[in-house]
């Protein structure tokens, strides 16, 4: 499976969570997004997204640095 990725760095909020809205709306159900941020209320803000729009939420964490991702499956909603 192709794991798309967005890059988010640099964005203050609500950028990251507009950011990924856009490029989930250009994706089918089941495919997957990585969002690379480096705001950490994308850890609590994209996830609070995909929960009232129907997506699963398969990983969020610190990455390197003082970034932070996401993971997202992009689900019916």
């Amino acid at each position: 499976m192709t794991v798309e990725t967005l890059d988010a760095r640099r964005l203050l909020c609500p950028m990251p969570v507009i950011r990924t809205q856009n490029r989930v709306r250009e994706m089918a159900p089941g495919e997957e997004l990585e969002v690379i941020c480096t705001d950490p209320g994308a850890l609590a803000d994209i996830p609070a997204w995909c929960r009232v729009h129907g997506h699963e939420v398969v990983q969020a964490g610190p990455g390197d640095g003082n970034e932070v991702v996401v993971r997202l499956r992009v689900g019916n909603g």
